[in-house]
């Protein structure tokens, strides 16, 4: 227990602790040629700044790979645990050899450390952290508050963050590359219809709507389909027939105030009566004409 809970602090967290060999995997320090270390198959970043490595490929030719790659003994070499940008950038300077941390990890341990690597240290996008997170998950068979714990962030962290895989690869795509936010995506989530959630995405990007606007026409969109769906289903009465009296009060009250009226029957004890007028005098006419 005391091992997992260093880890949720770091990667530090999982290179030192107690003098306990039970507790602590052993960690030696060499000097590795490039050609014998093989890159992180669980290494959750999948894009690189060409310019950001540019930048560390000069500070490497200059004043050389300052903090050792951490790394683990395999069959053919060694594998990469954390740092994937000095590797690559210490091969754009063309070096020949780098100094390494060498770690007894395990699977879990090694997949764990490039994740903690890159959320504590370099951001990945939401897609990427996603996709890492579901990785550990359906390979370790842990629950998201495990997880959460182990990486000292917060379970709705790795919840929402996981639940975005469930969004259309489009519109992963488009957090990926950041069109949309992280903002955007939550609210996106809550469409229960991929093809409007896609058609709303790309509205998004087209007219550069806020979050807050996003989610102030996606509610105005769902008190409209409310109205609409509370019209469709109120009962419908049928129409109360005219009697031949009701006919000739409607044919005594035009005589009488010679303008157009309709009774208009909601049941036999309720309606309407209707007068038409087509002119400021029938206006005055049928004001005094109630009126008295």
């Amino acid at each position: 227990m005391e091992k997992k809970s260093r880890l949720g602090r770091g990667l530090d967290a999982l290179l030192s602790g107690p003098p306990d060999p039970e507790s602590v995997p052993a960690v030696a320090q060499a000097d590795v040629r490039l050609d014998q270390i093989h890159h992180n198959p669980w290494q959750p970043r999948k894009t690189f700044d060409e310019e950001e490595l540019a930048s560390l490929s000069e500070s490497i030719k200059t004043h050389g790979v300052l903090q050792p790659l951490v790394v683990r003994l395999t069959t053919d070499g060694y594998q990469l645990i954390a740092g994937e940008r000095r590797l690559r950038a210490a091969k754009v300077a063309g070096l020949e050899a780098v100094p390494v941390r060498v770690v007894d990890f395990n699977d879990q341990q090694v997949l764990e450390a490039a994740l903690v690597e890159n959320i504590h240290r370099t951001d990945l996008n939401p897609i990427e952290k996603a996709h890492g997170f579901k990785e550990y998950l359906d390979r370790f068979q842990i629950t998201h508050e495990e997880l959460a714990r182990r990486l000292g962030l917060a379970r709705p962290t790795i919840s929402n963050l996981v639940s975005l895989l469930e969004l259309p690869a489009e519109i992963q795509e488009c957090v990926r590359t950041g069109q949309v936010t992280l903002g955007h995506a939550k609210v996106l989530k809550s469409v229960p219809e991929p093809e409007r959630q896609l058609a709303m995405c790309k509205e998004v990007v087209a007219r550069g709507l806020s979050v807050h606007q996003l989610d102030a026409q996606l509610k105005e969109q769902k008190q409209a389909e409310q109205a609409a769906a509370e019209e469709t289903n109120a009962p419908r009465t049928s129409p109360v027939e005219k009697t031949a009296h009701v006919k000739g009060l409607e044919d005594e009250l035009r005589q009488k105030l010679a303008v157009k009226v309709e009774i208009r029957l909601k049941a036999k004890d309720r309606g309407q009566i209707v007068m038409a007028f087509e002119s400021n005098d029938d206006f005055e006419r049928l004001l005094e004409a109630l009126r008295r």
